[in-house]
């Protein structure tokens, strides 16, 4: 069963949000310290987090730096509504995905389920590794390799780059991108994959003189990766 941690002061939405994933299907487990959700995280195999931004003991942007510093678990952040800025910070940061406040259960389900359905989808199917000049993109063990060093991805950028790498050449839009990379529809003024781009070209060193890889930006038509 996926085991999914909660990490939210809120011990009211955390208790009803637990109850209902557990009658989605999940094993669900809240914990109202953020401190304390590090440390479950260590102890437990949990196949995604689930953590809200305003917390007072510790902020979840705060607390998502500390777990991109050891694992590579999904991450949904729960965000204020409006707040744009905690958005784009958290998924540069290193989120999966994000969910604005106040919403419902059934949303956060949905985009849960979006999530883990695309991680399984990837590491379920057996693909060919697919090798662009120095980089290598391994779906079946879902690893990177540059010059033959492997680049720590998050889940998400790993989709991403996967459905990229696999029409190197082509333009692939924004919508495909986000159905095929993110497993769900694209929603209107979501930057959330030009934010998973902007970190994959940092991580990959891409569109340098000293990689023979570009990844171009095609104005209202969508992204393509293709060897110089």
């Amino acid at each position: 069963m996926t085991k999914i941690l909660h990490i939210d002061d809120d011990i009211e939405l955390g208790e009803m949000l637990c109850e209902y994933l557990r009658g989605e299907g999940f094993e669900a487990e809240h914990c109202a310290n953020p401190i304390e959700g590090l440390k479950k995280l260590a102890d437990g195999q949990y196949q995604l987090v689930i953590l809200d931004v305003m917390m007072p003991q510790q902020n979840g942007l705060e607390t998502l730096k500390q777990i991109r510093l050891k694992y590579n678990t999904p991450v949904l952040m729960l965000t204020a509504r409006g707040d744009n800025i905690d958005r784009i910070v958290g998924l540069e940061l290193g989120a999966d995905d994000y969910v604005p406040k106040p919403c419902l259960p059934r949303e956060i389900v949905a985009r849960v389920r979006a999530i883990l359905r695309r991680a399984n989808e990837s590491s379920n199917t057996p693909k060919h590794a697919v090798q662009l000049g120095p980089l290598e993109v391994q779906p079946a063990k879902r690893r990177v390799l540059l010059h033959g060093n492997e680049i720590e991805l998050t889940s998400a950028e790993f989709n991403l780059l996967e459905v990229l790498a696999s029409h190197a050449g082509q333009v692939v839009s924004k919508a495909t991108l986000s159905e095929q990379g993110l497993g769900r529809p694209l929603e209107r003024f979501d930057r959330s994959i030009d934010v998973h781009l902007s970190s994959l070209r940092n991580k990959l060193n891409l569109n340098s003189d000293e990689l023979p890889l570009t990844l171009h930006t095609i104005r209202g038509q969508g992204y393509q990766l293709s060897l110089d």
